[in-house]
């Protein structure tokens, strides 16, 4: 007989498990009880949110004045549909955008959808050096925060170690030469801060877009509780961005699916957003959903100081033991390449330790019932809310303290684990020297996935036009983009990867062996 989901989430809510990952509310603070009691449609009283004018318009100016945006808007079907639509709304129909390179799928999509031409701009890959290596040339002058000139726009991003090779924050330097590039960027959208925690200088990024007449999108999923409290980066509402997106569920006490579109000054069509946003969100949006938002917010306007500082009392003394006391695992801070850093998102790293991301996952899951948010092939990211109890930041403390001495003493065999973590354990030397190829776009997104297009041997696909993605996940950066052309150094870049034991995703053969391209005869 099948497992029975319902009876699965109920036997892993009672467990011992601990949340280190979103939804922010960590299964603990609700606001209601029984969800199918307030499961309603749109009813004589409860307004509706595609043309609201009751208390659903009331609850979205609420959210307004919480994040001070001019206008906010519910977003029922996560930030997914909050990207499609600002994208939409801001950039005509083939036309170009401006995209940072590590955004989420769903940029990629919404150049899909509306047949755009795409110019991207790429963060530099950052770390701290590791002990004993000697560094690459030019390495410490990065370390030391002078600028990559081998030129991010050109497609080389280098690190300044070889620590996790997170994504750095976007230089407004790069953006301005892309804007002087090409004049015709209607918008720019950019991710701050990432799922790794880093924030760009959305300040200086947006009156570079502004003074080439763009509109700034920022995709700040993971930044809802930014501006509640000064120990985090200020929101980039504050900053000038035109339209902002947060995922209220990533890191504050929201359902899954939740999130919030925000919008200012005169830049964006209004009209054309909301049309765009009935478009994209479903035309029944759940009741629950929308009353666990407005709880949110209404809890954040009444307890928000006293919930935000004792949160930050707890994450910052937990921080400081482990950086006091880790002796080979490492926690993961600001870089010179990181303009601001999201200190809820706790990196460990397990580069100089003999252990990879995937065994630190395994142990901390098996040994301790502590379940991370991501695992790399370096390090293990873990995200604390609000909703964490201090039984929560002990019991993560502990664990990584007693596995941080078992490992400093020679005793890794004492932490055993199950499990088969090869495929995703990799080698930090494969990535010592990131680079996201600057690949020659041949045809739009849209044009490449619509095409005629047939299965080749990735070997032997040099020259070819793709069809599809190519992602090294994680970090999940596309390294190839359907229309984009395969080049030689691509495929030298991919196999090296794939030796260093890290997994290629994207593509429709799971092996990662072939790949879809474009026929010949419609390249253009």
């Amino acid at each position: 007989m099948s497992e029975n989901l319902l009876e699965k989430l109920k036997q892993y809510g009672a467990s011992d498990f601990y949340p280190l990952h979103m939804p922010g509310h960590k299964r603990r603070i609700s606001p209601f009880g029984d969800p199918f009691a307030i499961d309603i449609t749109e009813i004589d009283g409860f307004d509706d949110l595609h043309h609201a004018q009751g208390i659903l318009l009331e609850a979205q100016r609420r959210a307004a004045r919480l994040y001070g945006a001019e206008e906010s808007y519910y977003l029922v079907n996560g930030s997914t549909c909050g990207i499609l639509a600002a994208v939409s709304a801001s950039v005509a129909r083939g036309r170009r955008l401006l995209l940072a390179r590590n955004s989420h799928k769903s940029c990629y999509h919404a150049a899909f959808l509306n047949d755009l031409r795409v110019t991207y701009v790429y963060p530099p890959i950052v770390g701290t050096p590791a002990a004993g290596r000697r560094s690459a040339p030019g390495e410490d002058a990065l370390a030391a925060g002078a600028h990559d000139t081998s030129g991010i726009l050109g497609g080389r991003a280098r690190r300044s170690g070889t620590v996790c090779g997170i994504c750095g924050s976007i230089r407004p330097e790069d953006v301005r030469e892309a804007l002087r590039r090409h004049p015709d960027i209607q918008a720019v959208l950019v991710t701050s801060p990432t799922y790794d925690g880093v924030v760009s200088d959305i300040g200086a990024v947006a009156a570079e877009a502004h003074a080439a007449g763009a509109v700034l999108i920022v995709d700040e999923a993971h930044g809802a509780h930014f501006g509640m409290h000064p120990y985090f980066p200020e929101r980039a509402l504050s900053c000038g961005a035109d339209i902002v997106i947060n995922s209220v569920h990533k890191t504050l006490p929201s359902l899954t699916q939740t999130a919030l579109l925000h919008v200012q000054g005169d830049r964006v069509d209004r009209e054309k957003l909301r049309s765009y946003l009935d478009i994209y969100q479903t035309s029944s949006p759940s009741y629950v959903l929308m009353a666990g938002m407005d709880a949110c917010v209404r809890l954040l306007e009444e307890q928000g100081g006293e919930l935000f500082g004792a949160f930050v009392t707890r994450l910052e003394r937990m921080r400081d033991e482990l950086r006091r006391k880790l002796r080979v695992l490492r926690l993961v801070d600001k870089d010179a390449l990181i303009y601001d850093f999201d200190r809820s998102k706790v990196l460990i790293s397990t580069e100089q330790c003999g252990m990879s991301g995937p065994e630190l996952a395994a142990i901390l899951r098996e040994k301790y019932h502590l379940e991370p948010e991501m695992v790399a092939a370096d390090y293990v990211t873990a995200i604390m809310t609000v909703a964490d109890t201090q039984e929560g930041f002990d019991r993560l403390t502990a664990a990584l303290l007693e596995i941080d001495a078992a490992l400093a003493n020679g005793m890794k065999g004492a932490l055993p684990f199950s499990g088969n973590c090869a495929d995703m354990a990799g080698s930090a030397a494969g990535m010592r020297w990131a680079e996201y190829p600057a690949n020659e776009e041949v045809l739009t997104i849209r044009q490449a996935q619509e095409s005629p297009s047939e299965s080749v041997s990735l070997a032997d696909s040099a020259g070819r036009v793709s069809a599809e993605y190519i992602y090294l996940y994680p970090p999940g950066v596309p390294l190839l983009v359907p229309g984009e052309r395969i080049s030689e150094e691509l495929l030298q870049r991919l196999a090296r990867e794939r030796d260093a034991g890290l997994a290629l995703r994207g593509m429709a053969d799971e092996s990662g062996r072939a790949i879809r391209v474009v026929m010949e005869a419609t390249e253009i």
